[in-house]
């Protein structure tokens, strides 16, 4: 049984996801927590390799073989990483979980959404975040700050699948928002930075209070 704490990262692109996550990380360090902080897909030898394989590869990948790949990583990754960690009482930090799935290769590939749903619950064995962090942003801003960025102008194959679809991306991340009001915890992400993660702190600091009474 899950000892420990999990929070997973969501958003679109441009979003701060990773300038956040750094933040949280740093916090985490400071104030002496437990912590293990991984990525999906990736964070095991066999992830790294299906990583490359997602977000490099030239072929044209159908929406179904995107999952399913992003789900085999996934196994592999809580079998090995995540919850070895949360049965020692960690606290896991993760970029990216299931919630990508859905949207990504869900609301905005297309997939059946119940579909999605009986794969994931079987690879994941029905393991889900104690807080979800949505970054919430539009569009043109997240692309706009990418263009701006030059560690950001060389978009992955997913990045660069066009303005449609990553509208159709984050209309299913504030769907699955609007599902799970209990677990996602929706921020502005168009705020400044500080604020930004000011408000992702708070409400660790509270959800995790919580597990610890």
């Amino acid at each position: 049984m899950k000892k420990g704490f999990l929070i997973s990262f969501e958003g679109g692109e441009g979003c701060g996801k990773s300038t956040q996550i750094k933040k949280f990380v740093k916090y985490l360090e400071d104030n002496k927590f437990d912590f293990l902080c991984t990525r999906e897909p990736g964070g095991t030898e066999v992830g790294e390799k299906i990583r490359e394989i997602l977000l490099m590869s030239k072929e044209n990948l159908s929406s179904e073989t995107e999952f399913l790949l992003f789900s085999a990583s996934r196994r592999k990754l809580l079998e090995d990483v995540v919850c070895p960690a949360l049965e020692s009482g960690k606290i896991v930090v993760l970029d990216r979980f299931f919630d990508s799935s859905y949207t990504y290769q869900g609301y905005a590939g297309s997939l059946n959404l119940k579909d999605i749903k009986n794969i994931t619950d079987f690879a994941t064995s029905k393991l889900k975040p104690d807080l979800t962090i949505l970054l919430d942003l539009p569009v043109e801003v997240g692309m706009s700050r990418k263009s701006k960025d030059e560690k950001l102008k060389n978009l992955d194959r997913i990045e660069s699948k066009g303005t449609v679809y990553h509208e159709n991306v984050r209309k299913g991340y504030l769907t699955l928002a609007k599902k799970n009001k209990k677990r996602i915890f929706v921020v502005d992400a168009s705020q400044s930075v500080e604020n930004v993660f000011e408000k992702i702190k708070n409400e660790f600091e509270r959800r995790y209070k919580k597990t610890q009474n």
